[in-house]
């Protein structure tokens, strides 16, 4: 892996526009962040070379593919020791309807985020993770009702403030 690059103001402006609209032209992304094309290009490629994006992608409205539900689940393993969180991390990783874990702090060790189409095929994958022997102790279940916004950007120049030059 490369070495961390420095940033600067004008680089957390360009990853600031790019996780909004990943598909805006260099042209129009130079033009938010005060830059001409070029230069600003070459950002964005070295950007994309030290591994600070990742790679880009389509935001789809699920809801216009029909219903979906959404599950928060908290696990907790039988044990604790770093081969069993590696056990199970590499179980659940490849499962598609579990959109993201989280190894969290707390009462539990991981918290998921499943989708699927209904609580029917939700109780089924759980209990296909139960039968594959994955360490898992028991789990719990948070169905989401409504989810009012669901945001897509980081803050980053709220996060990671430009020091001064």
């Amino acid at each position: 892996m490369l070495p961390a690059l420095k940033l600067d103001r004008l680089d957390l402006r360009i990853l600031t526009q790019l996780q909004k609209n990943g598909r805006m032209t260099n042209v129009d992304l130079a033009d938010a962040v005060g830059l001409s094309a070029s230069p600003c290009l070459s950002r964005v490629k070295r950007l994309e070379q030290a591994g600070y994006i990742d790679g880009y992608s389509a935001q789809i409205r699920m809801e216009m593919l029909g219903d979906t539900l959404t599950v928060f689940t908290q696990v907790t393993l039988t044990d604790h020791h770093r081969e069993d969180f590696t056990r199970f991390e590499k179980a659940v990783r490849d499962i598609d309807e579990i959109m993201e874990c989280h190894l969290v702090s707390g009462g539990y060790d991981y918290l998921l985020k499943v989708v699927t189409r209904g609580v029917n095929q939700y109780q089924l994958l759980m209990e296909s993770l139960l039968e594959r022997d994955i360490g898992i102790e028991k789990y719990f279940s948070f169905i989401v009702i409504k989810s009012p916004f669901i945001k897509t950007h980081y803050p980053i120049e709220k996060l990671f403030p430009a020091e001064p030059s």
